[in-house]
């Protein structure tokens, strides 16, 4: 075996632990993910550890039981719902986090432990930053802050202590945070999809402000404006003069750049509820409180909400007050600083639906497709990757696995390869709808292969053919060779959509592990939970 597998799992679950011989292997190795324990010094879990995680919680006296370890919360795939369940009984400080969206985004300005522990210690008043948790998130961590004057805090306990460290005084350098954006400048746009494509996905460079260096992994976040024209309806549903002055400025220029219009947030409706009476002024009250009474609650965005009370004139000032800051938007980078200096590069797909007679739109992916221009400037930051990013050892192996959008951060990882000779090999999975319309970056990745950079490209087409193709298919296609490439050392990165591809991509990769592998299920999950660990399976989704 190589000296860079993991190490085998350990053995948590005592003999004599009432559950049968193939149930303690599966526990074993299920435990052994959740805790993130190495095996060091751990020979078993008592009976009573064994029946606390089994409750969804770490095992009393071990390191995880004060600190968030290996949270089983920690997972974007999880509802809230059921991420509140398993924090069910733990303190505060880790409530708070399991209401996170668990993306560890860094749209906040934070991962989702920071951020969580900033609120619980009282260093973050802003509750609603969690832009990928909508208003679930925010609701749950409003009532959970509600709580914190009567939790207790430990101020001794290190894992506080290290998990929000102080405010600076200062702001932080321009252009390393949402909180001191810098400027960049749009150089040009083109579309990657050909001819009948159902999607529309833009290629976007940038040209940098010298304040502003990133490094291959990171992500670039934009501060977006609305669409005037739905501004302009707001405004008409509100009744109120476009020049409406509020502090300083008017109110179209207060709705276009500072306020966002989706959705609809609780403090709108309960506003409405003051101005309203009878059965509307319930439902507002109910619309307030979270419960959906009509059956459209997710569908209310700030215009719809408006049009549902019609005729209401609230002060154009408490309006604007009731409304959610307009947040930053991020994307993966899909380019190497190392090709040319100063420049930056996004894959974005431009969002758009319809919902009733009414097409909504993406605000800062239609804002990039439409209503910037090249030689326009847009307000932006970079923000630094949580653990994505190309192996420090240039002769170790990557795969590489980035369907749709997600194949952005792996052009840069190909790019960054390429400029600095790097000799390990590289394996890409991309995969869309259709060959002939949806192969972003086809002539660069063929070139790539032609040369040798890129060692494999696989490609998965969904809508080529009468039969569904993933890149999780493709993946157990090739199964042999790619466990001799993780055997080898091999790093492997996923980018992309978390609810399914991700979760999908990770159980072909159990599946590839314990059958070629020679693991058992339970052997597999421990595995693939040690690669994790080792910084040796790494996501960027969303």
């Amino acid at each position: 075996m190589s000296q860079n597998m993991p190490p085998p799992i350990p053995m948590l679950i005592p003999e004599t632990a009432p559950f049968s011989e193939e149930q303690r292997a599966w526990l074993n190795g299920f435990f052994a993910g959740l805790v993130s324990l190495d095996g060091a010094g751990v020979t078993a879990l008592s009976p009573d550890q064994a029946a606390s995680l089994l409750a969804g919680g770490p095992a009393p006296g071990t390191a995880a039981e004060d600190d968030d370890g290996g949270a089983p919360w920690h997972d974007q795939t999880l509802p809230i719902g059921e991420r509140m369940q398993l924090a069910e009984g733990k303190p505060l400080r880790w409530k708070l986090m399991a209401a996170m969206a668990q993306q560890d985004c860094g749209q906040c300005g934070y991962d989702c432990r920071n951020y969580s522990a900033a609120i619980f210690e009282g260093k973050e008043t802003r509750l609603n930053l969690c832009a990928p948790g909508g208003k679930d998130t925010a609701r749950m961590v409003k009532s959970l802050a509600e709580q914190i004057g009567s939790a207790p805090k430990p101020d001794s306990s290190p894992a506080v202590a290290d998990a929000a460290p102080a405010v600076p005084s200062t702001l932080p350098p321009r252009g390393t945070s949402r909180d001191n954006p810098a400027t960049a400048t749009v150089l040009s746009r083109r579309r990657l999809n050909k001819g009948a494509s159902e999607k529309e996905t833009w290629h976007i460079e940038f040209e940098l402000e010298d304040c502003l260096a990133y490094e291959v992994g990171d992500s670039f976040g934009l501060f977006p404006l609305n669409d005037p024209a739905l501004v302009d309806q707001v405004i008409k549903a509100l009744g109120a003069p476009a020049d409406f002055p509020i502090g300083g400025r008017t109110l179209r220029e207060v709705l276009i750049d500072s306020v966002s219009l989706s959705p609809a947030p609780d403090m709108l409706f309960q506003l409405i509820s003051y101005i309203t009476g009878g059965d509307k002024r319930k439902t507002a009250r109910a619309l307030a409180n979270g419960e959906d009474p009509h059956g459209d609650a997710a569908t209310l965005d700030v215009l719809a909400a408006l049009e549902k009370f019609p005729g209401i004139r609230p002060d154009p000032e408490a309006f604007v007050e009731a409304l959610d800051p307009l947040q930053p938007r991020l994307y993966s980078i899909s380019s190497s600083p190392k090709t040319i200096p100063g420049r930056l590069s996004l894959t974005v797909d431009c969002v758009r639906y319809v919902i009733g007679k009414r097409q909504r739109l993406g605000v800062c992916s239609t804002g990039l497709a439409e209503r910037v221009a090249p030689g326009d400037t847009v307000r932006v930051y970079v923000q630094k990757a949580h653990n994505f990013a190309l192996p420090a050892d240039a002769n170790q192996p990557i795969i590489m696995v980035g369907p749709g959008t997600g194949v952005a951060p792996f052009r840069a990882f190909l790019h960054e390869r390429q400029a600095v000779q790097a000799p390990g090999k590289n394996w890409l999975f991309f995969g869309h709808q259709r060959s002939a319309c949806d192969f972003f970056y086809d002539d660069e990745l063929n070139a790539m292969k032609r040369s040798g950079l890129l060692t494999r490209l696989s490609l998965a087409w969904s809508r080529d053919g009468s039969e569904k193709i993933y890149v999780q298919d493709r993946m157990r296609e090739v199964g042999r060779d790619l466990w001799s490439w993780i055997t080898e050392g091999a790093n492997i990165y996923v980018c992309g959509d978390a609810k399914r591809m991700a979760k999908d991509v990770e159980l072909a990769l159990v599946d590839i592990v314990a059958q070629h592998g020679a693991r058992t299920q339970a052997e597999a999950i421990a595995f693939v939970s040690d690669l994790k660990k080792h910084g040796r399976y790494q996501q960027d989704v969303y």
